[in-house]
């Protein structure tokens, strides 16, 4: 009678003393490796696997991380993809997260041995990039960072906004109820098209907490429409606060319609908000530059301590803002012939029938510069490509155009054009 191979299933302990697995265990933790053992234990129990193979098997499924977070490659041609995380962090900002992952001085002056600023040196980076700013504020992000400027200003009062300006954001979170749920109430003018100083003028009176001019930064109406910029909403009875959203801090001469901090601040606004992860380039964050006295009253709300930064983030803005160009600057301002060069030798990498170079538009995205395009090129494979590519390790993300999958190289640094070509083929032999 044959033995049942089930019986010589190793057990747990003596696959766990693997030395493979047992460094795993300090990287991943025990119940992440037992758990590949035991679905390793279990296809041998159901004959899908040689006993002798479970070692093997257990290894091979073990996770790359401790996150269930999966690496991926960027080859949509939209450099601020909200879906993929936005803003990829420079070297300098990963090596600064590492560093401070540990005990910091964050809130610690080490020459005197007592408390200290909590990120003084995020803000000292963030003033001498802006320095027409008095003082500066990072909260967690962006909408934080609205909350807290019209909480502070303007509970229990009224903020007025234009009708054209109450913006939807992702996942369906609407500034109107963001606005609102700070005890705050809107005092809306104008009209979805079009608002006048007047308007604005006449809303004003002892209720008026503060006027708050958004940026519509993931829309654009066109034709007969009319708004106010800061500069004259500036010469009205009330402080103004701009929120910029996309986070770029001094004109850019190819996003000639994305607003900056600089000229906002110059034009005369009170406080300007933004975030950190967009054309920054940065961690998630929210920034805040204005006045030295409205600032101050922003840090000393309790909100505050609520929609506070961590270390890690901290340390990722600082090192983004003194640091080299972070690789958004260099995304959004990449060559189109340097482009096209890079498509052209990915395609012969790839050598494959079906495979070509086409002219594709890049995006700001994340809120940025709608409508603004980004000449650029990409690699076009067959449509199932796209699902192939997915479930790869890494994954790499195209986009789907008239058919075809588009692997667009403007947000792939050029280190990662070999693993991107070893994907594709790979996804091409899955056909």
């Amino acid at each position: 009678m044959t033995a049942d191979a089930r019986r010589s299933v190793p057990r747990t302990d003596v696959v766990l003393a693997d030395g493979r697995l047992a460094e795993a265990m300090t990287r991943l933790g025990r119940a992440t490796v037992k758990e590949a053992v035991a679905a390793a234990q279990q296809q041998a129990r159901q004959g899908a696997l040689d006993p002798a193979a479970v070692v093997d098997a257990a290894v091979a499924g073990l996770p790359e991380t401790a996150t269930s977070l999966h690496e991926v490659i960027n080859a949509t041609g939209v450099v601020l993809h909200t879906n993929l995380g936005r803003a990829p962090l420079s070297d300098a900002a990963l090596w600064a997260v590492a560093a401070a992952a540990g005990y910091v001085d964050i809130e610690f002056d080490l020459a005197t041995g007592r408390r200290a600023q909590r990120g003084r040196g995020t803000l000292a980076a963030l003033r001498a990039v802006v320095p027409s700013a008095e003082d500066v504020l990072v909260v967690n992000n962006g909408a934080a960072a609205v909350l807290l400027a019209t909480t502070a200003l303007a509970a229990g009062r009224e903020v007025v906004v234009s009708r054209g300006e109450l913006v939807e954001i992702g996942d369906g979170f609407r500034l109107p109820d963001l606005i609102e749920s700070t005890g705050a109430r809107l005092h809306e003018v104008g009209t979805t098209n079009r608002v006048r100083l007047a308007d604005y003028a006449d809303a004003i009176g002892p209720a008026t907490g503060c006027i708050l001019k958004v940026h519509p930064s993931n829309f654009r109406i066109e034709g007969f429409t009319a708004s106010v910029p800061i500069r004259e909403l500036a010469t009205l009875p009330a402080r103004v606060v701009a929120d910029l959203g996309s986070g770029l801090v001094a004109p850019d001469p190819l996003l000639p319609d994305e607003p900056d901090v600089a000229s906002a601040l110059a034009a005369g606004a009170d406080l300007v908000t933004a975030s950190g992860d967009k054309l920054l380039g940065g961690p998630q964050a929210g920034l805040v530059f204005g006045r030295a006295e409205m600032v101050e009253r922003l840090r000393r709300h309790p909100l505050a301590r609520a929609v506070r930064m961590d270390k890690l983030r901290l340390a990722a803005l600082e090192a983004t803002v003194r640091g080299p160009r972070a690789p958004v600057g260099i995304a959004v301002h990449a060559d189109a012939a340097e482009l096209l060069a890079r498509c052209e030798r990915l395609a012969d990498a790839i050598a494959a029938e079906g495979v070509g170079v086409v002219e594709a538009a890049g995006a700001v995205g994340g809120g940025g510069a709608p409508g603004r395009t980004l000449p650029g090129w990409a690699v076009s494979l067959p449509e199932a490509c796209a699902a192939r590519l997915r479930s790869g390790r890494p994954a790499v993300v195209g986009r789907i155009e008239r058919g075809r999958c588009l692997i667009d190289v403007r947000c792939v640094p050029p280190a990662d054009d070999s693993r991107l070509a070893t994907a594709i083929r790979a996804a091409l032999a899955g056909q």
